[in-house]
């Protein structure tokens, strides 16, 4: 469903209770999330967005494609379902988009659930080259040749844990293979790593409970995650042992129990959540 000059989202649950917003990382969509918002069942009101450039939510104006416009077209999104404040679920691209939303509206976000996800990277020549790098990937998707594009991106050591098994990457190809390359290449230009600003000295002034998840096999994000919670005590870190990069893909089950036992905290008031034993 898509709301005039919003975004394409999913519904589930009941409407009644607490929402959590799901938003998914780059070459994704909102049908990424049905197996977790199915599992999540009534419990929740769950909302996945499709981020601008992706799934349905084509053909917008120009800054949205940012990362502010995104945040305000996903704050509009939830304007238009009633929801005033929920609990952020962002992976990946959609991690970094979730964190810049509880900075910048901390009064739209109840609590944050990162998976694989980072506040940015620091240096501006950092920025500078992952800009470039970037502005490679989107020249090469506006080609239109998105089956090389995809073939590519899933050789890199990223998501190596993601091809043992063979269906699900599979599958995950299929899925990302239904986007348009034009508007992937949009968003690139717009919302990739090295146009995002830097959101390392901004953690300490986050306020509200955060859980950064990543996975075992994922030895960078899983890094960042901890070290994004010896910033800020609000910001806890967990590890899915045997899950790489799409913690949400690879191992669901643990996704799952992570994610609800970071609700059920959350409507206790304890304000945290607990890492993986």
């Amino acid at each position: 469903m898509r709301l005039p000059d919003n975004l394409n989202y999913e519904v589930s649950g009941d409407r009644r209770r607490p929402a959590v917003l799901f938003l998914h990382g780059f070459m994704g969509s909102s049908a990424d999330w049905r197996g977790v918002m199915a599992a999540l069942g009534d419990r929740t009101f769950c909302v996945a967005a499709d981020l601008p450039g992706h799934g349905a939510s084509l053909g917008l104006p120009p800054d949205t494609y940012t990362i502010e416009g995104a945040t305000r077209a996903v704050i509009n999104t939830l304007d238009g379902l009633e929801v005033v404040r929920s609990v952020v679920a962002g992976y990946s691209m959609g991690g970094r988009l979730a964190l810049y939303l509880a900075l910048r509206y901390p009064e739209r976000c109840a609590g944050l659930f990162l998976e694989s996800a980072s506040p940015g990277l620091e240096g501006a020549s950092e920025r500078e080259a992952r800009r470039a790098a970037d502005e490679s990937k989107a020249r090469r998707l506006e080609s239109g040749d998105l089956e090389a594009f995809l073939r590519d991106w899933h050789r890199q050591p990223l998501f190596a844990s993601l091809a043992r098994d063979e269906n699900l990457l599979l599958r995950t190809i299929d899925a990302k293979r239904r986007n348009d390359p034009g508007e992937l290449a949009r968003s690139l230009w717009g919302m990739g790593t090295g146009n995002q600003p830097s959101l390392w000295g901004e953690l300490e002034h986050l306020a509200v409970p955060t859980l950064a998840v990543a996975g075992g096999l994922d030895g960078k994000y899983a890094g960042i995650s901890s070290r994004m919670a010896s910033i800020n005590p609000r910001i806890k870190s967990a590890v899915v042992p045997g899950a790489g990069h799409t913690v949400h893909a690879e191992t669901l089950a643990a996704y799952i129990s992570l994610l609800g036992r970071f609700l059920d905290r959350l409507s206790l008031g304890l304000g945290e959540a607990e890492p993986v034993p």
